[in-house]
């Protein structure tokens, strides 16, 4: 097992960090020339159809969702959870998994009662390898240049990183699982088929073909979530400007108090202004004739960074930007010396249930940019994903049953078990029914036996015992959804983009941080572009035209 101890205040964070480049996998360079390296293309391949969606039917929401993303709310826990899994699905057998965590290591499964409760559900047996999302590209480096024999049956592959060669590896070392999901096939994993189209879509397809399980997530993505009394005070208002922005941040920062929070890596939390200045902070978009353009070269975000740079020499922003963790942060933001920080919408019930807290959390209404009202980021619908390794048809279809009946749905028994362990042992319930950890369920759960990185069902709005922050939740994405702002490139493969994205990612970001914190200056942003459209932007820039052409 490799872990590092985490914060669980890292629980569901934004994955947007810094990242490390790997060396290509030993064993995985012949894939990358087979058919011209377009082997994992979509480009003139036959495309495997979606697996068919087929709602579950479970507690209906007191906060209904929409089409364009805004997710479902429940005010209370449901009073009659349903079944969402028929049968056992194990065989007495031995399953390895592996998955990212952002928790602290798990006691062992012999001294572990939700580790125990859970394989009874499956009936299985599980060898977990834990791995701490800091030691994350290291250890995937590292599987996936070993021995093929070897791998887990079961693996999570997190979207935090552009793994080298990622989809090479895929598609050569786990299980083709369209003949098992793709249409109406996926019937037979109900909770699977219960997995939103969106999800699927931005996980996308590798050379045509299925082969992973999406961890389905909510539209909204990073997030600047303030301490709406600390902005409250400073003037904050409904339909603020970009200068109003900047005026509130001013006058709430003193006395060592600073309005904005910001975590190394994050480029002083450039995704909530790029949104609102109506871009996707280092993504892509679309022409109508299918022309890829990259953020960077967009004249909005180089006013942006111009708009942070402006932000942080008023003094806004906390000193400690481009150095502090982002665990570090939300403790600032906790205890009051930030107002505000950017972090993944999916956080939010940290916040909410952090103890003794004296604020309330709020996600912020984006600011207008010249007249132009601003956007919220549109987050990759998939949180990475899950693949199996390759084995006999009957093999396949266990784990398979046994990723249906993790991914079960919000309403259910499974998932309340997967979630917050047995009743009695790990929680009691409180006077709405909402299970209530109790000390060994703080513990033992997910966070730190991370399940529920192996696969989910989709997310809905809950806060136990918090109607009220359910409904203002709803609220705001009713207001922002509508004007979310994606990254084209979502789901789609460019093999540029898996050999050398985390390089040409670091010298965009790098350039962006410096320019914010005053070591460069805005000048040399062009420059840096043109670097990284020579060293490889403009070959991404043609691959994902190819494979959005092939996908639409």
């Amino acid at each position: 097992m490799s872990s590092t101890p985490l914060s669980r205040r890292a629980l569901m964070r934004t994955a947007a960090v810094g990242a490390v480049a790997l060396a290509a996998p030993v064993g995985l360079t012949a894939c990358s020339t087979e058919s011209g390296g377009d082997g994992v293309s979509n480009a003139g391949k036959k495309l495997a159809p979606w697996p068919a969606y087929k709602a579950f039917a479970g507690p209906k929401p007191d906060l209904a969702p929409t089409a364009e993303g805004v997710q479902p709310g429940y005010t209370s826990y449901p009073a009659d959870l349903a079944r969402s899994v028929s049968r056992t699905p194990g065989d007495g057998s031995t399953v390895k998994v592996m998955s990212v965590s952002f928790g602290t290591p798990p006691k062992s499964a012999s001294s572990n009662k939700f580790w125990q409760a859970v394989e009874k559900a499956l009936g299985v047996k599980i060898e977990y390898t834990v791995i701490s999302q800091t030691d994350y590209q290291k250890k995937m480096a590292t599987v996936m240049a070993g021995d093929p024999g070897e791998l887990p049956d079961i693996i999570n592959v997190f979207s935090g990183f552009a793994l080298p060669r990622e989809a090479q590896f895929v598609q050569r070392r786990a299980e083709d699982l369209t003949p098992f999901l793709s249409g109406d096939a996926v019937e037979d994993y109900p909770n699977l088929a219960n997995i939103p189209t969106h999800a699927w879509r931005d996980m996308g397809r590798i050379g045509g073909r299925i082969y992973g399980i999406p961890l389905e997530r909510p539209l909204p993505g990073s997030t600047l979530w303030l301490n709406e009394e600390y902005f409250e005070d400073a003037g904050m208002k409904e339909g603020w400007t970009d200068q109003d922005f900047a005026a509130v941040a001013k006058k709430g920062t003193g006395s060592k108090k600073y309005a904005l929070g910001a975590a190394v890596g994050s480029v002083f939390g450039d995704g909530f202004h790029s949104a609102a200045h109506g871009v996707h902070a280092r993504g892509w978009s679309v022409k109508d004739d299918g022309t890829f353009l990259p953020v960077v070269a967009d004249e909005r975000y180089k006013q942006m960074l111009d708009f942070q740079l402006g932000l942080r020499k008023a003094g806004s922003y906390h000193p400690d930007a481009t150095s502090i963790s982002q665990i570090d942060m939300i403790a600032l933001y906790y205890n009051g010396t930030v107002g505000s920080l950017q972090d993944g919408f999916g956080g939010y019930l940290p916040k909410f249930l952090e103890k003794g807290r004296k604020y309330t959390p709020a996600p912020a209404l984006p600011y207008s940019v010249g007249g132009t009202p601003g956007g919220i980021v549109g987050a990759r619908r998939s949180f990475g994903y899950t693949v199996v390794k390759k084995a006999k048809k009957e093999r396949v279809q266990l784990l398979l049953r046994i990723l249906d009946y993790l991914a079960a749905p919000f309403g259910s028994k499974e998932w309340e078990l997967v979630h917050y362990g047995v009743e009695g042992t790990h929680f009691t319930r409180a006077e709405d029914g909402s299970p209530e950890p109790n000390a060994l369920g703080q513990v033992e759960n997910n966070t730190n036996l991370p399940l529920k990185y192996l696969a989910e069902g989709p997310q809905a709005l809950f806060v136990p015992g918090m109607p009220d922050a359910v409904k203002a939740l709803h609220a705001w994405q009713v207001k922002t959804v509508p004007h979310a702002v994606r990254n084209a490139s979502y789901g789609l493969q460019s093999r540029t983009y898996t050999a050398q994205g985390t390089t040409l990612e670091t010298l965009l970001k790098d350039t962006a941080t410096g320019i914010i914190a005053g070591r460069t200056p805005l000048s040399e942003w062009d420059a840096t572009v043109k670097t990284w459209r020579q060293r490889g932007g403009d070959r991404m820039a043609e691959e994902f035209a190819k494979d959005h052409a092939a996908n639409n």
